[in-house]
């Protein structure tokens, strides 16, 4: 998943996707995208007529979409792209659909979740960590909000499965 369709733009049927990454390169340059909603296996292609970056968002023209009726019944639908369309990445850059999933604990080595999501804040990306148990309560957490910038985040270790935080679990 590299993003997901929030509605209709304009009255001609394009629709507004908002991108999971800062950078939706992959987004604007792939010549075909699969479609499916949030909890259906099933994706269709669908060949893109245009795209352009408009306000941190991209808005794009689908092949048989046409109107604004018919863009805003995809509000929801979530935006798939092969791997091998993705950007090259430098060194210490992660695409975000890598990093959920992994797990996180401290420099102290305790367990703190696995990042269910992440989301931007406009200065940096934050990790959030669903919390399995709150270990002196007994009970669950909603989630840790751990800010993905250098003074917090020490070691992504993909090939392990983890992430190494300086954050304590009374944060």
């Amino acid at each position: 998943m590299v993003g997901y369709i929030t509605g209709a733009y304009g009255i001609n049927g394009w629709v507004r996707i908002k991108p999971y990454s800062g950078d939706a390169g992959a987004l604007l340059y792939t010549k075909a995208w699969w479609l499916g909603r949030r909890n259906f296996p099933e994706l269709r292609n669908v060949e893109i007529i245009q795209a352009k970056n408009y306000s941190g968002n991209i808005v794009t023209r689908l092949m048989g979409v046409t109107g604004r009726d018919a863009a805003e019944a995809m509000k929801g639908t979530v935006v798939h792209i092969p791997r091998s369309h993705f950007p090259a990445l430098s060194d210490n850059e992660y695409y975000w659909v890598d990093l959920i999933g992994l797990a996180v604990e401290n420099l102290q080595g305790e367990n703190l979740g696995v990042v269910a999501d992440l989301m931007d804040n406009g200065a940096h990306q934050i990790l959030r960590i669903a919390v399995l148990v709150v270990a002196d309560q007994g009970r669950a957490a909603p989630e840790l909000l751990i800010p993905f910038v250098d003074q917090f985040v020490k070691m992504v270790d993909q090939a392990a499965k983890k992430i190494t935080v300086d954050w304590g679990l009374d944060y």
